[in-house]
């Protein structure tokens, strides 16, 4: 393949991956609850545990007082909890709460079942084993700097 070639099979991925992203989304009747970014600190919590405000932030490449206003929505809606850090007591951690935890399992639950169901459905056995050896070098390049 030339460049022009590369460029266009990029191009193609790039897009298809989008489509499947926004389609997985609608597919969950509780992720559509929220937005994209209270989905996504919502999941940076669930991976890590606990992060500070501004950790949350960088992460979703937002201001802190962005950050804020979706920490103060999660907050009303009793999915996240703020404990002050035990080093330094102007700093608070953020956590998910049970409930958080739950809603957001339920949502990602939803979303692969969905797919899965699809992937059943819409491709042939051997697509499917395609679709299974594809996940690692997908994963080299979510994880690529």
């Amino acid at each position: 393949m030339d460049q022009q070639q590369d460029i266009q099979f990029a191009s193609e991925l790039r897009s298809a991956i989008n489509k499947l992203v926004k389609k997985l989304r609608k597919e969950s009747p509780t992720g559509q609850k929220f937005s994209l970014t209270e989905r996504s600190t919502m999941s940076a919590l669930y991976q890590e545990g606990a992060l500070l405000p501004s950790e949350l932030a960088a992460r979703e490449m937002i201001t802190n007082q962005s950050m804020s206003q979706v920490l103060n929505h999660l907050s009303e809606m009793g999915y996240i909890i703020r404990v002050p850090s035990e080093t330094d007591k102007r700093k608070v951690n953020i956590s998910l709460s049970d409930a958080g935890k739950n809603i957001f399992l339920q949502s990602k639950h939803e979303r692969d079942e969905w797919l899965q169901n699809a992937m059943a459905q819409a491709c042939t056995l051997e697509e499917q084993e395609l679709l299974r050896r594809v996940i690692g070098p997908l994963t080299k390049l979510v994880e690529f700097k």
